[in-house]
């Protein structure tokens, strides 16, 4: 199975202030690295695209994006599909990123959407998912605004219903949060906490969608999420659900 995972990358811009002077300095991280290698581990071929790189990199054509089976978007808001380089700084017209992503599904590819604070609606609303093209195709429905769900002492998420994605795993660790979301009426939620659904699977056109409402990493994923013994199979197998 061929992937393209988008997102968790980041750029962190500090400044040092040590009494009257202060000197700035900046660093690149990536979130998935741990669970890219065992994606890698399970036999899944990832092309990872950092969130930098949709902008100039991301495909082009239909025909670019069924080169894979499935397609990952994690922690990248919707702003970085939609005004890529082209348009915003060069004022060219160019393929919508997103509605390439909607067809590449309706087509038969899959889409998982994973929770953080620039993913479905994020931190202040700015991932902004819900006012685009994929609300029709991710099976849940989104909220309005700010999204976060912040749980501090951590909450652990309880299996709805009996499916091979989750049967079998036992007590699911606990999570530092997540993206507050309602599975629609014709999708399937297998994980939850209370009302807001953890997992949601579902189906637009010929293609299968997962939604994820929590982090695949830090800092919603918790060491205790990070450290389970579930997590390379379980991320394996969602993958290999979407093909």
């Amino acid at each position: 199975m061929k992937i393209l995972f988008v997102g968790e990358s980041w750029i962190v811009h500090m400044i040092h202030t040590k009494g009257y002077d202060s000197f700035t300095s900046t660093k690149y991280e990536e979130g998935a690295t741990y669970l890219l290698s065992c994606l890698r581990d399970n036999g899944i071929d990832v092309t990872y695209m950092p969130a930098h790189e949709v902008q100039v990199r991301f495909p082009q054509s239909l025909a670019e994006l069924k080169a894979y089976d499935a397609i990952v978007l994690s922690d990248v808001g919707a702003n970085t599909f939609l005004l890529q380089n082209a348009t915003f700084y060069q004022m060219q017209v160019v393929p919508n990123a997103l509605e390439l992503i909607k067809q590449f599904v309706a087509e038969g590819g899959g889409l998982l959407m994973v929770g953080g604070y620039l993913t479905f609606m994020g931190i202040e609303g700015k991932a902004n998912y819900k006012n685009t093209v994929l609300a029709d195709v991710l099976p849940v429905v989104m909220a309005d605004g700010d999204d976060r769900a912040e749980m501090p002492s951590g909450v652990a998420p309880v299996a709805t219903a009996s499916h091979p994605l989750t049967d079998g795993l036992g007590e699911w660790p606990k999570l530092l949060g997540y993206n507050r979301l309602t599975a629609k009426p014709d999708a399937e939620q297998l994980l939850a906490h209370g009302d807001d659904a953890i997992l949601t699977v579902g189906t637009f056109g010929a293609g299968k969608t997962a939604a994820f409402a929590s982090d695949c990493s830090p800092h919603w994923g918790s060491l205790e999420f990070m450290n389970w013994a579930h997590y390379p199979a379980f991320w394996s197998n969602l993958i290999r659900y979407l093909k």
